[in-house]
This record gives structure tokens, sequence and C-alpha cells, in this order.
């Protein structure tokens, strides 16, 4: 199996099949996110979730604005690597019974989310600096950077209570 197509020769093919990846990315992303504000117990996290599908639905009109400053219609394609990422999510919240737990899991998820979606859009912002796309740079460059204040968030509620909670909950059952 092939890991591209075979309209793939260019680095514009290869610049629209990631935008179109990202695309389909964050379109998965705006399904799972209700489902993560929902199970969510912490209130600062159910506030994070929120604002990031906020967020998410912004960087869904910003791919649709590359891709028609790109000359091309925005298409989504499928990427096994997130639809992996938010499978692991539900199962791994699925399997957590402690809601404090529950938490710390969820913002690992989220975070595992988000990485991948610095890690794609870096991509994006260097190849559309490369192929002389400003504009477009211009608008990944920002959701770039909501990415990073995301993660940088979810790391904040992790280390300053989430993980916390968690952990208590553990060393009271050892010492029980």
């Amino acid at each position: 199996m092939a890991l591209f197509g075979k309209e793939i020769e260019t680095m514009h093919d290869l610049f629209t099949h990631l935008m179109r990846d990202m695309y389909y990315a964050e379109k998965q992303i705006e399904k799972a996110l209700p489902d993560m504000v929902e199970k969510a117990t912490s209130q600062e996290l159910k506030a994070a979730f929120s604002d990031h599908l906020q967020q998410t639905h912004e960087h869904v009109a910003r791919l649709e604005r590359a891709f028609e400053l790109h000359g091309q219609k925005a298409k989504a394609i499928d990427c096994p690597a997130i639809d992996g990422i938010l499978k692991e999510a539900k199962d791994v919240a699925a399997d957590i019974a402690d809601k404090r737990v529950l938490d710390a899991g969820l913002i690992a998820m989220a975070q595992a989310v988000e990485h991948y979606e610095m890690a794609r859009y870096g991509t994006l912002v260097a190849w559309g600096k490369e192929l002389g796309h400003r504009e477009i740079v211009e608008l990944l460059s920002k959701t770039l950077e909501e990415e990073h204040e995301a993660d940088e968030k979810l790391t904040d509620l992790a280390e300053g209570s989430v993980n916390v909670a968690a952990a208590e909950g553990a060393h009271r059952a050892a010492a029980e």
C-alpha cells in the first residue's frame, strides 16, 4: 500500500493532500469535542474543551479559506492517524470509572490530538512558505498558534489541579 496516492507528483499536490488530511481531522475533532465536554467533570476542563470546540469551528473555516486561496475545493480525505487517536481517546474514557482519573485521561488524549495538529500545521506552514503561499501561511500560522495555546492550557490544568486530584485518589486507595 502506498503512503500517498498516485495523484501526488509535486509539492503542490503534497501540500493539497496534507490540507485535505487536516480538513478531515478538524471535522472529526469537531464531532469528538462535545463528547469530551460532556465526560469531563472539572468545570475548568469542560470550559477548555468548549472553548476549543469554538476554535475548531474557526480552524475549519480557515482551512476552507486556505483551499479557496489555493484554488482548490475544500475536500477531506481520510486520516487514519486522527481516527486512531480519537478511537483511543474514546476507548480510554470508557475504561475509567474514577472521574478524577477520567479528567486526567481526557487531558492526555486531548494533548495527543493537539500534538498531531501542531505537527501537521507546522509542516503546512513550512511547505506554504516554500511554495510562496503567504496568505495561506498567515491563516495556518494562526491555527498553529492556537493549537500551541490549547496544549499549554491543558498542561496548566493537568499540572495545576487535575493530575493532583487523580493522584490523591490513587494515594488514598493505596493507603486503604
